[in-house]
């Protein structure tokens, strides 16, 4: 048996300055150094008590002014931040999810879009009563996309996707005033209670952002990864590689970056083509490799095996490395430094959306209706700039480490499939997962997902607590950044079951799966919560006493905050190391770390130190299979 090797942060972190010489070399800005020109932070934004919706201000809580102008105290303030975070990034996610639902309207036999999972198409339409006996695919398409972008905006009753929730969830959504309505509508509320003036009692504003959030998770999020599957495939277990490693030397480079697999799954395609090809080797390249970058990564790498190049931290480092034609970006947690950076090498930086118009970048507006004749352009560009390259600035560091990823819903059910010993039939079920729990094969699980955030070393918190919880028999599902920094470790291929526990890995050689199962990008969480749903179905409980809970350990955006709540409100104990921004307002901690589990059966757990981090997960584990009596 082939014993696993993990990347150490030494090796990793050693390459990096390796390219951080590169960067003085040519007068290259970095986020390291953009990290140290801004710290010490402000710790009035810090604490959350630095207010600025109206024009008054902006005013900040102190003890001599313990109330801005117009009379709000710090909990009012803290409270009305911690909203407007959710609100922007449930936003972000849903309307990543609209584009979705609006590619899928786009779909045509002979179209840039096709569907490549009917029935994953017709198990929704007859979830929302949509009649498909006889009709064309392309027409059921259409309905069901025209149906999902009228969820954006409908005037009465409650999002549909709810109804997949156990039935003791939605009682609780109900009875707490909390389930989403139209998914705009939660996001416009939440703006129009933090205008001046409004609501500065923190239960409100907390009670909306975790209704904020549901609407992502419940809705906007859902849609994107139910229609890119649609319209993608869903994703099943294929083999792939991570880490910087994964730059080629000799062949044109494109990195595709960004949330959107619309555009990157077309820049695969047109990279794939005979006269691409052709034209890279008569500009000197043997072939043309794309790779992946940050959640984008993901979503090529789960549905086509494209490799990794890296997550959120390392998207300047490739540029770096010297060999890199095109970073094709679309939306969400690019840096606006890819402009300037890129200028100081040969490296084209393309944006194509007009949500995220960036300097010094080339745009080139990418749409559904064009998406061939785009991608077909952004290629060639990328071609045709290898010849540009400056062979002296090129090093590739040679780390890279094999992973497998695309563990859908759909996939973890198939695999379960393959290896029940039940005497009673569980085909199609979670039922043999429920099994391992309640026996302690598996002491439970842990979704861990989120950004990397350079408050802290980067990919460590990740790393190290994934390693401590396998050999604590508790399998870890992943997505986003967290993703990936399993990967580059070595925690994603299936020879990592010997750092398991004995009973871990068991099932990770029963199943042939690596103990850390990749199920996509940050908008995919979605499918962590179905996961979880079914398993609480299938055991006969809800999803509050499951021994499973969430932790983002380095997150750092908006959409964090808005995943945080909408997986709180779905039942599941959250564990964050980095602190957020409330540490100003006693009672906003109050309501986040404690009395929101008398509302909804979960609330936030803050922790800075990763092990200390990892104890307190485990230790609600185990309070949580006490509870259940196993």
């Amino acid at each position: 048996m082939e014993k696993v090797t993990l990347t150490t942060f030494e090796e990793m972190e050693n390459e990096v300055a390796k390219l951080l010489e590169t960067a003085d070399k040519v007068g290259a800005s970095t986020w390291q150094a953009r990290v140290k020109q801004q710290t010490p932070h402000c710790k009035f934004g810090e604490e959350g008590i630095c207010c600025r919706i109206c024009s008054m201000g902006p005013c900040r809580i102190t003890p001599k002014a313990p109330r801005g102008i117009c009379g709000c105290d710090a909990h009012g303030i803290a409270g009305r931040n911690f909203l407007r975070f959710t609100a922007g990034g449930s936003a972000t996610h849903s309307d990543h999810g609209r584009e979705i639902c609006h590619t899928l309207y786009c779909t045509a036999a002979d179209g840039n879009y096709k569907v490549k999972d009917p029935e994953k198409l017709l198990r929704i339409a007859g979830e929302w009563d949509i009649p498909t006996e006889g009709r064309d695919i392309y027409d059921v398409a259409h309905q069901v996309a025209e149906t999902a972008l009228l969820e954006y905006g409908k005037p009465f009753g409650t999002q549909r996707f709810l109804k997949r929730a156990n039935k003791e969830r939605q009682a609780i959504w109900a009875r707490e005033g909390i389930e989403p309505r139209a998914i705009d509508r939660e996001v416009s509320q939440a703006l129009h209670m933090t205008h001046m003036g409004c609501s500065s009692e923190p239960e409100a504003l907390v009670r909306q952002a975790l209704r904020c959030g549901l609407s992502d998770g419940w809705g906007g999020s859902m849609a994107g990864t139910d229609f890119s599957d649609v319209l993608f495939g869903t994703p099943k277990p294929i083999d792939t590689e991570a880490n910087l490693g994964v730059l080629e030397e000799d062949m044109v480079n494109i990195i595709v970056h960004g949330h959107d697999p619309s555009l990157s799954e077309m820049i695969v395609e047109w990279s794939e083509k005979p006269e691409m090809i052709a034209m890279a080797k008569e500009m000197g390249a043997k072939g043309i490799n794309v790779a992946g970058m940050c959640c984008t990564a993901n979503e090529v790498a789960m549905r086509h095996g494209i490799r990794m190049a890296g997550n959120f931290l390392q998207q300047e480092n490739a540029v770096l490395t010297g060999a890199v034609e095109a970073v094709v970006v679309d939306v969400q947690c690019i840096f606006p430094a890819l402009g300037p950076l890129s200028k100081c090498f040969h490296t084209k930086f393309i944006t194509t959306s007009n949500i995220a118009r960036m300097p010094d970048s080339e745009f080139i507006h990418f749409s559904p209706e064009n998406a061939g004749e785009n991608a077909r352009q952004i290629v060639t560009m990328a071609v045709q700039n290898f010849k540009n390259r400056n062979q002296d600035l090129v090093y590739i560091p040679k780390m890279k480490q094999k992973c497998t990823v695309g563990y859908s819903c759909e996939a973890i059910i198939k695999t379960l499939d393959t290896v029940t010993n039940s005497h009673v039939d569980v085909t199609g079920t979670y039922k043999p997962l429920v099994e391992c729990l309640e026996s302690g094969v598996l002491r439970g699980a842990v979704a861990m997902v989120g950004c990397n955030n350079p408050k802290v070393r980067h990919d460590y918190s990740h790393i190290e607590i994934m390693k401590k919880l396998l050999a604590n028999d508790i399998i870890l599902v992943v997505s986003g950044c967290s993703a990936q920094a399993a990967a580059k470790a070595g925690l994603m291929c299936r020879e990592a079951k010997e750092l398991c526990g004995a009973g871990l890995k068991r099932v990770c050689e029963l199943a042939n799966i690596p103990p850390v199962l990749h199920m996509g990008s940050c908008v995919d969480i979605s499918r962590m919560m179905l996961l979880v749903t079914g398993v609480a179905k299938d055991w006969g409980v809800d999803t509050a006493q499951l021994p499973i809970v969430g932790c983002a350990p380095e997150w750092m955006s908006e959409k964090a905050v808005s995943i945080g709540n909408y997986v709180v409100a779905t039942g599941i104990e959250t564990f964050l190391g980095i602190t957020p921004q409330i540490e100003g307002s006693s009672q906003m901690k109050d309501l986040l770390y404690n009395k929101v589990r008398d509302w909804v059966g979960a609330a936030f757990t803050v922790e800075m130190n990763p092990e200390k981090l990892c104890d307190a997960m485990i230790d609600r584990i185990e309070e949580k299979r006490a509870a259940l009596g196993i």
